[in-house]
């Protein structure tokens, strides 16, 4: 099925498809979440994988520039029709060997404690996860932090 998948890096005008049609895969209001500037400045290490000319999904990612050992996925979406065809793992595993070919040793992701969904998946592509930590992007904004090892 990934064989119809052709995969490419994010370009800037990924971003209106993107918040266009995340908030309906997600299934709540999350677009808020993605500001341009992460396409538009990270588009070279971000991942958009098409099916005849329509976004199936992508990985919004990152190399630190803060830390030199660590690459961090900060948003991924998959359209409701491509899920549990292996595309999700897929992008991740891309995002891993891009990291590892710059040198990288870490690949970090947080989501909400209450996504239940998310922390499955990160914990079956390899990722350790933490307990909640408390107020960690603000004022009850609880965040489950994920790591992996490459």
């Amino acid at each position: 099925m990934l064989d119809d998948i052709t995969v490419r890096s994010a370009v800037p005008q990924d971003y209106d498809v993107i918040v266009g049609v995340v908030d309906d895969w997600w299934g709540r209001p999350a677009s808020r979440d993605l500001t341009r500037v992460f396409v538009d400045h990270f588009g070279s290490t971000s991942l958009i994988a098409e099916a005849g000319g329509t976004m199936a999904g992508f990985v919004i990612g990152f190399l630190s520039p803060s830390d030199p050992a660590v690459a961090y996925i900060h948003f991924t979406g998959v359209a409701p029709e491509w899920r549990r065809s292996g595309l999700a793992r897929d992008l991740y595993e891309r995002f891993f060997a891009m990291a590892r070919d710059d040198g990288r040793t870490e690949v970090k992701a947080i989501t909400s404690p209450q996504n239940a969904t998310s922390i499955a998946f990160h914990r079956a592509v390899g990722f350790a996860d933490s307990d909640p930590v408390p107020d960690y992007d603000g004022p009850s904004l609880d965040r489950v932090v994920f790591t992996r090892e490459l």
